[in-house]
């Protein structure tokens, strides 16, 4: 059965040999592509050499990850201005959002945080995502998503995808009015918060990812992420949107397809 496309991987941060294994395996795991993200420049150049070489499985996206210090403006130039060049052969601009975790972690060690450079490089992002017509890859959890609901509504951007999406449920329900998409983790296996997210979201504005390499627990703990595990996904949510695995695998591919305007 064709279970999709992964919606959310960092394939470039994986071993070569990893990755080699991973896009020789979609075709037998039913996994159609992934939409490949980015996490600075360096790293957006990586995913523009494996789409390059894996142009039907790999569809990259650039952008800058908000956990990290911010860029320098020198830093940012370049990368914008490269996006800017590459812009015909990637999918969207991401991964790019606010650093809830990096603050956290920052205020916990009783540092000061200050979020408004990050405000501004992704005030940055929103305005070249709009005007490249490209979809943009969110990293905005819990508070930070409201701002980034803020944001995509005073430039008015539609086209935006949550991913692993995580907060409450009158941001939820904004982003449904908003016609924005969330795509889901192998943690919705075995985190009961995020079941009750999959349950309440529209399948029309659902997709699934797996953000590895980052790993995952319960039926996944111990083993290496990987793109087949959105089968797990598929079925999970079958289960709980009481439809068959087919219905739902089906209409998560579309709705990646066509939000990030593949093919299928």
């Amino acid at each position: 059965m064709k279970v999709g496309i992964d919606a959310h991987i960092h394939l470039e941060k994986y071993e070569p040999a990893e990755q080699e294994q991973m896009l020789r395996d979609c075709s037998r795991a039913g996994v159609s592509g992934m939409i490949a993200v980015s996490m600075d420049l360096a790293s957006a150049k990586r995913t523009s050499a494996l789409a390059k070489q894996h142009p039907t499985l790999v569809f990259p996206a650039y952008g800058y990850h908000p956990e990290q210090a911010v860029p320098t403006p020198h830093e940012q130039e370049q990368l914008v201005a490269w996006i800017r060049e590459h812009a015909a052969e990637m999918v969207a601009v991401g991964e790019v959002g606010l650093p809830y975790y990096l603050r956290q972690e920052m205020e916990e060690k009783g540092k000061a945080f200050v979020l408004e450079p990050y405000i501004e490089l992704l005030d940055t992002f929103i305005r070249l995502a709009k005007e490249l017509d490209k979809p943009i890859v969110l990293h905005a959890v819990y508070d930070d998503a409201a701002i980034a609901c803020d944001m995509l509504e005073k430039h008015r951007v539609n086209r935006a995808h949550f991913h692993w999406y995580k907060g409450p449920v009158e941001t939820t329900e904004r982003m449904i009015r908003n016609g924005y998409y969330i795509s889901l983790t192998p943690d919705v296996l075995y985190e009961p918060d995020i079941q009750e997210l999959a349950s309440l979201y529209p399948l029309s504005q659902l997709m699934v990812e797996t953000d590895g390499p980052w790993p995952f627990e319960g039926p996944f703990a111990g083993k290496m992420t990987h793109p087949a595990m959105i089968a797990d996904v598929v079925a999970k949510l079958a289960e709980l949107k009481g439809l068959a695995n087919e219905q739902i695998a089906e209409r998560v591919y579309a709705n990646t397809c066509a939000f990030y305007r593949i093919k299928e």
